[in-house]
């Protein structure tokens, strides 16, 4: 499972001119599925989101995490993360997780976060998204939870 997070100071997800998912300060998530991915790492990656310490303490420090200060979390499922850009011009997707198991363990992670946070946003699986956003400071990190063993969704 792979999370590119950006700290914002605001982010919105429009479909076809139709706002679904905004925040203010706190963290803009792009999520992808790999072939393999299970709840358990789903469970793993939203520990880390959640205690990822990426913002400033009173000295300027990256010391506070998003349940520190109470920011919101814009989750964006983006399958395009787990291309195999390896070789050529053209990305390849077969590491992605087919559409029914990336669904599946978005909709997982996404109803996980609810319960742990009060400000949680989504964009919509599968859809066409206008994301736009306010990175803060550029602050950009990539996260990826391996398979776990022994917890692994069905692979076609």
């Amino acid at each position: 499972m792979i999370a590119l997070l950006q700290r914002v100071t605001a982010a919105t997800v429009r479909i076809e001119g139709r706002t679904v998912g905004q925040i203010g300060a706190g963290l803009l998530v792009l999520i992808g599925m790999e072939r393999g991915d299970a709840e358990a790492g789903a469970d793993r990656l939203l520990e880390r989101l959640l205690g990822y310490r990426v913002f400033a303490d009173d000295h300027g420090k990256m010391n506070r995490s998003l349940r520190d200060i109470g920011g919101g979390l814009l989750l964006v499922s983006q399958f395009t993360l787990a291309a195999d850009t390896s070789k050529g011009t053209r990305p390849g997707f077969s590491p992605a997780a087919d559409p029914d198991t990336g669904r599946r363990l978005f909709d997982y992670l996404v109803a996980m976060a609810r319960r742990q946070h009060s400000v949680v946003e989504t964009g919509e699986f599968g859809a066409h998204m206008q994301v736009s956003l306010v990175n803060d400071g550029p602050v950009t990190f990539w996260l990826k939870v391996p398979p776990i063993a022994g917890n692994v969704a069905s692979v076609d």
